[in-house]
């Protein structure tokens, strides 16, 4: 991770950094501040060691560092590290994975 402190999610949680949305549309209008959507796309910098079954296996995550994913607008927690946004979230919250 590039900031001074490191975080390492425990679990099934992984760590991401949203990407800002684009600020105009298709059609070429700037968007306002007020007018953007959350983010729902973004990097993943963490992972955690995996899914811990009801019977005791742990089962690795799909996602890794470095693949970009979208999650739901309202999923996850929102933290601030370092003075940057971050956003932990499950991996079941992680719709898909942008190849």
């Amino acid at each position: 991770m590039a900031t001074a402190t490191t975080i390492r999610p425990v679990g099934d949680r992984i760590v991401i950094k949203a990407l800002e949305q684009e600020e105009t549309t298709r059609g070429g209008v700037i968007l306002p501040d007020s007018a953007k959507e959350k983010p729902n796309r973004g990097k993943v910098i963490a992972v955690g060691s995996g899914r811990v079954t009801d019977e005791g296996k742990k089962l690795p995550l799909e996602v890794k560092v470095d693949d970009t994913v979208l999650y739901g607008k309202y999923s996850g927690t929102e933290v601030k590290i370092d003075g940057e946004d971050y956003v932990i979230l499950q991996e079941r919250e992680v719709l898909a994975v942008f190849d």
